[in-house]
Order: structure tokens, then sequence, then C-alpha cells
């Protein structure tokens, strides 16, 4: 058993006892500061500070583990060590660094937490806190839920602020010159004389010292760097094709592998016939894998080739294999013994309704991940060590993984995290990393270069989890009154982590993500969330549950608020009770001059508000009813993320993930037939073309406690906004998506 399994089953009942007061636990686990990998094979005159920096006489060395998919973390994070070390931008090099306890993420383990993000009460900070210890016990490394830049706000810019004050102390001894006469500028401490001392000189000296702890952090008036536009550090070489992703990697003597696994996930192979795909030209080897096999050649297309002509016998799906089941397994978990958790119940819900109430059901579809960088990896088998070069979002549990499968031991299991050509959840699963062992660990010392092709990706995802919701409402007096939301979906949590080897006991928070926590003042308000049995395996998507239960909440609410007769905004704002959200709305109705706005025949806006990753967004879509179908022409955004660090690259999260939702709420889907998915490429799962691309404006507001991440709360509002923008227009109420079943698009 994995010590990360072990380590989940040991103390997960710390989470679970936590109570207002506090918690009391094995202190000594909490306490203890993790190994700093950076220890290990230092070189000579090197001095390592802390996890994040290394300095040696040759430069500067900051480490970024924090996985890059292409959002720019790898700079963000930069950017943090280097505003408190007093570095000049590009001053230094970036690694991710090796997979290790000591980059335990604390900031995820707050998304676990059954609080509103707005709940500062006692018992919520305190279960908070707990999560946070039990994350650093479990060494828990992993990229994703918008995680990186509040995870490594503070502690990234303390250990650029150990670092600075370190090298001072070492100033100090050299020169003869109390500390503080000394200050720092770029990668050097300046003496009262105006002589530098550059860091690189004094790294050797300072490795002596003590590191000086407890350094206060500059206040944001003194920032440099943070806050202000900055390019990132990937923009030259990814505009010049010079940066080696994953997929580029080249090494003597490396082979190329694919593979062909059972299409029905989870399916067995009985039987294959490789005769023809053997005799090809370049074909080095065909071996077995996990319920399919491997073809090995001397190039990708070659072994692409071979693949195709082998001849399978692929055992059933272990799951419905039609569509149409999987929707009746939904539809059929509406009932008291699939009930997940009551999230909400506010008032009388029941009383409040009538018999007069409105209802509506809403669906959202199974979705691929399908990044444009196809999912490869590089693994290298020896007897006493084994190199994975991949970029991966969970490296310990891939490290763990590979170590089962190879019989090698953990740390000598060497993960090399890789820059990425997109993820959006992908990278949170192995496969690909332990197929790649698999083939590398029959033919031993050979580099082994495994590259699946777009066909095999689509078929082997583990795509956004199915939903429906059933909801009832009712209006008074002009305003939204009672409102009860009952979601029913596959647990993308349990799915996921129990192919990492873990489990998730208690409710399934994702599942009602987006909904549970509308910041509403409704009278009465409930909202369920139900359990379905496991369908086809699924995993965690871009926004995760908020991607859908968003959609349902904000969507059935306008329909509400239309019943009412009321405006939807207006109304939002009368009912919203949180005052940071409130500013949300405010600021997209006034960028939006939503009170002014004179809209001619057929067009139409609509307004839609989700919180999700503590994080309040609300956007106006404007669209246009043309004779060949829907138009959207323009889209605005605020968001409150607490502080915006990379306006440049903010702005470009936050367009980025509404082109994201947009698209995928306006033409995607994964259905399944005969037990496999029936998208097979970009031809059958189209997102937005470059043609349908609305102007989009952003406006980031700075007023929340906490600093956030803005990767992925914008992509939840895009569709319940885009649907209400067309039923404004057209007076159709979108309920499922893809939106493309029921309109057309131009």
């Amino acid at each position: 058993m994995s010590k990360l399994a072990n380590a989940t089953r040991r103390t997960f009942l710390i989470a679970s006892v936590a109570v207002a007061g506090g918690v009391v636990f094995g202190t000594y686990l909490v306490r203890r500061t993790p190994a700093n990998p950076l220890l290990n094979g230092r070189g000579d005159g090197q001095t390592v500070f802390n996890p994040w920096v290394k300095i040696d006489a040759n430069g500067i060395t900051l480490i970024a583990p924090h996985t890059d998919l292409g959002q720019g973390v790898r700079s963000v994070q930069a950017a943090f060590i280097a505003e408190e070390l007093d570095l000049a931008w590009g001053q230094f090099t970036v690694e991710p660094g090796p997979p290790s306890a000591a980059y335990y993420n604390t900031a995820l383990a707050e998304e676990q937490v059954p609080f509103m993000s707005t709940d500062t009460s006692t018992s919520a900070q305190a279960l908070r806190a707990t999560m946070g210890a039990l994350f650093k016990v479990m060494g828990m490394q992993l990229t994703g839920g918008s995680s990186t830049v509040p995870d490594s706000f503070v502690k990234l810019r303390q250990a650029g602020a150990v670092a600075r004050e370190t090298l001072k102390a070492a100033a100090s001894k050299q020169s003869g010159i109390p500390v503080d006469q000394l200050k720092t500028e770029n990668g050097a401490v300046v003496l009262p004389d105006g002589k530098r001392l550059a860091y690189t000189e004094l790294a050797a000296l300072a490795g002596t010292l003590e590191p000086v702890q407890k350094v206060p952090l500059r206040d944001p008036s003194q920032w440099r760097l943070l806050g202000k536009p900055m390019p990132r550090l990937d923009i030259v070489p990814k505009s010049t094709g010079t940066l080696t992703f994953g997929i580029d990697l080249r090494m003597e003597g490396m082979l190329h592998a694919t593979v062909k696994v059972n299409p029905r996930q989870g399916g067995k192979l009985n039987s294959f016939d490789a005769k023809a795909a053997s005799t090809m030209r370049g074909v080095k080897k065909i071996v077995p894998v996990t319920n399919g096999v491997a073809v090995i050649a001397d190039n990708t297309w070659r072994a692409f080739q071979a693949a195709n002509a082998i001849q399978f016998d692929w055992g059933p799906a272990p799951y419905p294999p039609e569509q149409a089941e999987h929707w009746s397994a939904v539809a059929a978990s509406f009932v008291a013994d699939r009930l997940d958790k009551e999230w909400r119940n506010d008032g009388d819900v029941d009383a409040a309704l009538g018999a007069a109430a409105i209802t509506a059901e809403y669906r959202a579809p199974y979705l691929a991940h399908a990044p444009m960088e196809p999912i490869s990896a590089v693994a290298q088998v020896r007897d006493e060590r084994v190199d994975i070069w991949v970029s991966s979002q969970v490296p310990r549990f891939a490290q763990e993984k590979v170590a089962k499968l190879t019989g090698v031991p953990v740390e000598q299991v060497h993960l090399h995290n890789q820059y990425c050509g997109g993820s959006f959840g992908h990278r949170l699963e192995c496969e690909n990393i332990t197929l790649a062992a698999e083939v590398a660990k029959q033919m031993p010392g050979v580099p082994i270069k495994l590259t699946f092709s777009r066909e095999e990706d689509f078929a082997h995802d583990f795509p956004r989890q199915i939903t429906m919701s059933r909801a009832r409402g009712s209006t008074k007096n002009g305003q939204v009154d009672a409102y009860a939301l009952d979601i029913a979906s596959v647990s993308s949590s349990a799915s996921q982590m129990k192919r990492l080897g873990q489990s998730v006991p208690g409710p399934d928070r994702q599942i009602a993500a987006g909904a549970w926590n509308l910041p509403y003042a409704l009278p009465h308000f409930r909202m369920r969330a139900y359990r379905v049995p496991e369908l086809a395996p699924t995993s965690s998507w871009r926004s995760v549950g908020a991607s859908s239960a968003g959609f349902f909440a904000d969507g059935f609410l306008d329909e509400l608020i239309h019943s009412a007769g009321a405006d939807p905004l207006l109304e939002r704002l009368r009912l919203m009770q949180d005052p940071v959200a409130r500013q949300v709305l405010e600021a997209v109705g006034q960028m939006s001059n939503w009170k002014g706005a004179r809209l001619g025949e057929g067009r139409g806006r609509g307004v839609a508000f989700v919180e999700s990753f503590g994080v309040p967004c609300a956007q106006v879509i404007e669209v246009t009813n043309t004779p060949k179908g829907i138009r959207i022409d323009k889209v605005w955004v605020a968001l409150d993320v607490g502080k915006v660090v990379d306006p440049i690259n903010f702005d470009n999260q936050v367009k980025g993930a509404v082109v994201w939702g947009l698209g995928h709420a306006m033409n995607c889907e994964v259905t399944y037939a005969d037990g496999k998915a029936q998208q097979t490429n970009f031809h059958a799962y189209q997102g937005m073309r470059l043609y349908q691309c609305p102007e989009i404006t952003v406006q980031g507001l700075e007023h929340a406690a906490k600093v956030r991440g803005a990767g992925e709360p914008p992509v939840p509002p895009a569709a319940p906004a885009l649907a209400n923008a067309i039923f404004a227009a057209t007076g159709k109420r979108l309920r499922e998506m893809p939106f493309s079943k029921h309109i057309d698009f131009v």
C-alpha cells in the first residue's frame, strides 16, 4: 500500500473530528518540516536556501513546483520569489523541481471543506486549518483547482525573503557593515558606498550561515513586479517554436511506442492478432500492456500504422454500453437512498412552493479534456532506477504507481516534469505514465517514448461527469421567493481518486459546487445532491462540478426572475447578500451598460453569476439572432480574486476560460455506443471556431480578503449567460448542453 494511501487512511479522521475551538492530534506530524529535496545532489559551491531557491557562482535557480500546463504558472511562481529576492525579471532560471512532500498544496485543501468561502466562523476556520494540516502530512503535491496562486502567494514570497535576508547577512559578515545599512537590488547586495556584491559571489558564504527566518513580507505598495504587466518567461520560446514540450523530447537510443487499449474503458482484452503488424517497416517489438498491447518502432508514425493493423477481440464495457442507459441511470437516482447530501435547507421550501411551482429539468453531458498536445510520456526502466519525462499534475502519485509497477523503490523513481500543451484536468490521470513504464520495463535500459494517437486519447479520456438537475421554484410580489434544486451526478472525485489508490469518504462536494453556495438571500432555498452509481469512469474537468451545477443553478434562477417579471441583473443584486459578490455584479452591469443598453430586434443579453473556487464571477453576454443562427457579439466578465498578481496573464486566463466555456456549451459532448466513446477526434468534437469568438472585456476586482486563482472560475458562468442571452433574443429556453442540439450558431 502506498505511503500516500496510508497517510490518507491514517489521518482522514483528523479532518472529520474538527470542532469549534480546534482539534488535537499528532502535532509532530504537522509541525515537522518536510525534507528539502534540493539538498540531494547539490553541487559544489551551491547554496540551497529552502526548497525554492538555490544559488551558485554560475547563477540563480528558482523552483516552480506547480506544473505549467500552458497557464503560465512557472512565470507566476518565479515572480513571487523574485519579488522578495530583489531579482530583475529574467535574471534567473526556473526549474519545476523534483516531486516532493515539501511542495504540498494547502490551498487545495480548503476546497474540501463543506463551508461557504465567505464563512469565517470558528468551526469553518478550524476545519480549513485541519485539512491544510492533513495535506501537509500527506505531502499532497498537486496542481489543480485554480490553487497555484493561492498556494504560492505567501510561501514563495517568504522563500524569496528568507534567501534575501540570508544573503544580506553574508554580505554583512564579509564587509563588516551592519545588515540594517545594506539593501538589495537586481540580484546583488548594495553597500552604503554603492558597491555591489552579487548574490552569486555571496552564495558560498551564505551557505555557512543559518537561514534568516521570520522575515516580514513587503507591502504591495513596494512591489516591483507583482501587480504589474510582465511578459511570461515562455512567450519568446513558444512564439519561436524553441520551447521543448514533453512530446518534443529526443534522446540517444530512444524508441517510439503507441498503445491500443480496450476502447470500452476498463474492459479486458480477449485476444489479438498482430501477425501483419509485426512484419511492418520499423516495428521492433509488440508487447502486452494492461487491457491492450503496445507497438514499439523506430518512429511514432510507424508505431501508429502498425497498431492500426492489429486485429483485436475486446471484452465488454464494465458499464452500460448505450448513452440512453446512462441518462436513465442518472434520472433514476433522484431517490432517498441515493441522497449524497442536503447542502442547504433555508426557510420552508415545500410550504412556499405550493402546488403551482415552476419546474424544469436541466442536463449536462460527458465532456472530453482534449488538450492540443497529444498525451505522451518517455520512460526508461533500469534495475535500480526509473526515469519518467512527462507533464503530470500529480507527480508524487505517479511516482508511487510507477514504483509499484516496476518494483523499483519510490525514491529511485525520478519524474522530470515538463512543459505541457494543455490539460484541463487530463494530466491529473496517470495512464500514459504507467503504460509508458509497462512498455519500458519490457525493454530495460532503452528510453521509450509513448505517444497516444488522437483517437486513442479520445477513447481513453476520463470525461467530465454526466449530470442532471430537477428544479422547482415560485415567485411572490414580483420577486423570487422559493427555490428547490436537486442535482444527480456520478462522482468524478470518487472515480478519479480510486485510480490514484485513494477514497473519498463522505459526500462529494463537487456534485453541488456552484449551486449549494449561491450567495443569495432567498427566503426559501433547498439544494440536494444525489450520487449516481458509477457509470463510465470520469475525472476532473476544468471547473469540475461547477461547470454543470453552475449552469443549472443560474439558468433556473433566470427562469424564476423572468416569471416574476423582474430585471435579471437587478433581481440578482436585490438577492445578493455577499458584499464582494455584489460588487462583481455591479461591475459587470456597469461594464456592459446594462441599464442604458438599447438592443434592436432579434438581439438579447443574458447575465449569470457563479462562485467557484472561492471566486465570485459574473458575465453578461450579448447575442444576435440572425437568419442563419445565433451570433455571440460581446462578453463582459467581472471577477474578484483578491489580488491580480499578473494583469496580462490574468486577462488571458479569463478570456481563455470564457472561450472554453462557451465552445463546450455550444457544441461538445461525449456519448457512448456499444460501450465506446463515439467522438474520436476534433471533427466530432468542435469547440468555438475563431470566426465565432466574440469581443471579450475583463475586469479583475481586488476586494476579497483572500488571493485566489483565475483559471477556472470564468468557465461556469459562460453557459448560463449564453443560454439566458439566447432566451432574451429568441424566447427559447435552453436547458441542455450542447446548445447546438437545439439551436444553430454562426
